[in-house]
Parts: C-alpha cells; sequence; structure tokens
C-alpha cells in the first residue's frame, strides 16, 4: 500500500502503545468535549465518543472522572487548544493541533521541530483551504457486517465515504455531522474503537522513499510531544 500507509500505521501502533503519553492525552481530549458542550455524556456525543475511546485503550474509570471532573473545576480554563500550520521537509504541509496549559512552552517545542527540520511555520490559517474537515469513525468488521447494507443505513446521517482497511471499517462523514453519526452507530449497536475530528488533505501529493524518510523522524518528533493531540500533512 506504500510508504506513506506504513508510515501512517506506525505511527499509530506507536502513538496507542504508549500508555505513559497516550493516558494523559485522552484526558485532555475529555476535558475539552467536556468543557465544549457540558460532562453528561447523555447529552454530549463528543464526551460520550471521548470516553468510549480512553475505556478502548483501558483508561481506568477514575482517570475519565477527574478528565470530565477537570472541566468544571477552576483549572479548566487552564487548557486551551491551539493548532500550528507549516512547512516541513520536502515541502510537505503539516497542520498540528495542541491542547496545553503553556503556549509559550508549547509553540516553542513545536517551532523548534520545524526549525530542525528545515521547515518553518506559515501565518495561521494559510493551510485551512488546503484540508477539509471530517468526522472518522472506525471500529472492527464482525462477520455479520454486509458494507452495502451498513451504508444504506447510515447514508440519512451524513455518511460520505466508507472503506475496509484490513479488518476494519472507517467512515467519513461532515465534521457538523459528527454527533448524528455517534447516535446512529449507537442505535446499530457498533462498538467503535476510535472516532473525531480530523483534516484530510484535498490536494494529497506523493514524497519519494527517500523523502519519507526525513519526513517520518520529523513527524515523529512532533507527535512525541505531550501537548500534541493529532497531526495531519498532505501526504497520499
Amino acid at each position: 500500500m506504500g510508504r506513506a500507509f506504513e508510515y501512517r500505521k506506525a505511527a499509530k501502533m506507536k502513538r496507542w502503545g504508549q500508555m505513559s503519553r497516550i493516558f494523559p492525552r485522552l484526558g485532555k481530549a475529555i476535558t475539552l468535549a467536556a468543557k465544549e458542550s457540558g460532562p453528561d455524556p447523555a447529552m454530549n456525543p463528543k464526551l460520550r465518543q471521548a470516553i468510549q475511546t480512553a475505556k478502548g485503550q483501558n483508561m481506568p474509570k477514575d482517570n475519565i472522572d477527574a478528565a470530565i471532573k477537570r472541566a468544571s473545576g477552576k483549572d479548566a480554563d487552564t487548557i486551551i487548544e491551539v493548532n500550528y500550520e507549516g512547512k516541513g521537509p520536502h515541502g510537505i504541509l503539516t497542520f498540528v493541533e495542541c491542547a496545553t496549559d503553556n503556549t509559550t512552552r508549547t509553540v516553542a517545542n513545536v517551532k523548534s521541530y520545524f526549525s530542525k527540520a528545515y521547515g518553518a511555520f506559515v501565518p495561521t490559517g494559510s493551510l485551512e483551504y488546503m484540508f477539509s474537515r471530517k468526522a472518522v469513525f472506525e471500529f472492527e468488521k464482525t462477520d455479520e457486517m454486509d458494507i452495502e447494507e451498513l451504508e444504506l443505513e447510515l447514508i440519512d446521517s451524513g455518511l460520505e465515504k466508507i472503506e475496509l482497511v484490513e479488518d476494519n471499517i472507517i467512515i467519513h462523514t461532515d465534521y457538523h455531522d459528527y454527533g448524528t453519526m455517534v447516535e446512529a452507530l449507537e442505535k446499530l449497536k457498533i462498538d467503535v474503537k476510535e472516532s473525531g475530528l480530523q483534516r484530510i488533505p484535498t490536494s494529497p501529493v506523493e514524497f519519494t522513499d527517500e523523502q519519507m524518510e526525513d519526513i517520518v523522524k520529523f513527524l515523529d518528533k512532533i507527535e512525541d510531544d505531550e501537548d500534541v493531540l493529532a497531526v495531519y500533512t498532505n501526504m497520499a
């Protein structure tokens, strides 16, 4: 499937395999979701899905409850979302989403990753048109599932794309339809392994194997940062 696919798969396994780093990141995602739309999972689809993702990674219930509680506590305002945009090695466009309690630290760290890779930040908003925001859901395909039937079931809930990748089904909707799709999948009793809002490149670019070596090192550095929630590129 190509070097880019291998990178994405390896990066995902690495990211979700580091429990010492992933629990704080999952906690931040839960806190931000609760802060945005309230602490009641029944009334907040984004929070409900963030909790389900955390449970799927064996995050203890006490950690989940603490993350929700932080959203209404006096320290809630110290965690904010910030985005950084830039060009990395070989001109790869890179969009970095962070959650931090210290923007001075975060911007310095992220900027250093670009600089060391001979890249640079670009003005905020410069890359917005290069990515489309989508809600993406991933779950395991069971023997009982028929993709064509599932597509028909979900199309009224905003389904735009459905694909089978190895043993998992991945579906895309417009980001405005996130909550609607969460509820539709719950009604079908589908156990979603991972979901969230992603940025999909509108004009993907192919890179050579040699270029990918530099790009992988660059992206690894960024993804290792504890303040970084997600990294998106225009990699094909």
